[in-house]
């Protein structure tokens, strides 16, 4: 080989690097964690104390954190769309909880069964419901015709005189014309309210209640309920002059309205925020939710999700069901918003019998949470017109 054309290898144009000390890799900080030393009951404890010190861990820990949550919801004068399902008024659970709430301005709008509603009068007509057996002869109580829920019984003729009402009321004037359910059971709890008035009945009903605070109620379901059962009988006898309808469809978007307009600038909070309080699960619960997907998927009007999510319910969540839907679940839906996710959501697996009664308590002591009904049943139509403005643009 000629030796001008022989290669040299090329020097190394920088330096070759030292080698290091191994750099000692830096502790992540410690979350700051609340500890788990709770102190020795004494009975002298208020019931926010209990709970907020009382319950440290596990469905103990669910509970402070749903008081937590509706306390936060309150304080931040949130709209709060309460649900409700399971058999709550033949427990009494609208006496002991959700009439409390309604008239210290809490619930702003509230979704249920139409079952509710129906079981809702019988106290008021002047019936009772006993405690029965569970584990009782079913066919000796057909036989008694007592009617059981579970381990609640009252006598068939609770229901028949409750039908006659409703078959009575129905057809007066104010409810021939097509309504939504909210409509409907503003003008039940109208009249209802009259009777109590007239009656000078201590306990009142919660149709009653909602409609002197102007709480709207839905029932994402009505044909599933004896309160429609009746409108059943009166259509097909063909009733003269019977013309009341559902509308559905406005039934649906007057929903979605109502949360729209809660965070929009006709909202009371200083946000615009809205929490979402649900008490059991089922069709109370996703007609509920499903007015942000509506908003956001469908009519294309910015809607971020409920803001704080507070669930006491007893399904489990790996059947898939939408009753044990987690409110992250419900975030990749659009229902709830991702701070909300993060830090503002609780699922407490028990009975709303056994938690609800434990967190109202805790609320009512504080008489500083006491707040001016939002009347959202009066807001309806400004809340149309609102949405309409805004997926029309």
């Amino acid at each position: 080989m000629d030796p001008k054309h022989a290669t040299t290898p090329a020097r190394p144009t920088t330096k070759p690097v030292k080698p290091t000390k191994p750099v000692k890799p830096v502790k992540p900080a410690k979350p700051r964690a609340r500890s788990v030393d709770p102190a020795p009951l004494t009975g002298r404890e208020t019931p926010r104390e209990l709970l907020e010190n009382c319950f440290p861990a596990f469905a103990g820990r669910g509970l402070r954190e749903a008081h937590r949550l509706m306390r936060l919801s309150i304080e931040q004068d949130h709209a709060v769309f309460a649900t409700v399902s399971g058999a709550m008024t033949p427990a009494g659970m609208h006496q002991t909880a959700l009439i409390p709430m309604i008239e210290a301005g809490w619930i702003s709008c509230l979704t249920t069964t139409g079952a509710n509603l129906y079981h809702d009068l019988h106290r008021t007509l002047g019936h009772l419901i006993h405690e029965v057996n569970p584990a009782g002869d079913d066919g000796a109580y057909r036989k008694a015709r007592v009617i059981r829920i579970y381990d609640l019984g009252f006598d068939e003729d609770v229901l028949l005189d409750t039908d006659r009402f409703f078959c009575e009321l129905l057809k007066t004037k104010p409810f021939q014309r097509p309504m939504t359910t909210p409509e409907l059971h503003f003008e039940l709890g109208r009249a209802v309210a009259q009777i109590e008035d007239e009656r000078k009945i201590a306990r009142p009903s919660l149709l009653a209640s909602c409609y002197r605070h102007g709480v709207p109620i839905f029932v994402g379901a009505p044909q599933d309920g004896s309160i429609y059962l009746n409108v059943v009988k009166l259509e097909r006898e063909g009733s003269k002059g019977f013309k009341f309808r559902l509308d559905v469809a406005r039934d649906v978007y007057s929903m979605a309205a109502l949360q729209h307009w809660s965070r929009a600038k006709g909202g009371r909070g200083a946000a615009g925020q809205a929490s979402v309080w649900i008490f059991g699960g089922g069709v109370p619960k996703n007609y509920t939710l499903q007015g942000e997907p509506l908003l956001s998927q469908i009519l294309g009007v910015d809607a971020r999700g409920f803001d704080i999510d507070v669930q006491i319910c007893v399904d489990v969540a790996d059947n898939g069901a939408l009753s044990s839907c987690s409110a992250g679940e419900g975030h990749t839906w659009g229902k709830t918003s991702i701070e909300c996710v993060e830090s503002k959501s609780v699922y407490l697996r028990t009975d709303v019998t056994v938690a609800l009664p434990i967190v109202t308590q805790a609320l009512l002591s504080d008489t500083t949470l006491r707040r001016k009904p939002m009347r959202l049943y009066d807001r309806l139509p400004q809340a149309c017109a609102m949405l309409d403005r805004a997926w029309k643009q």
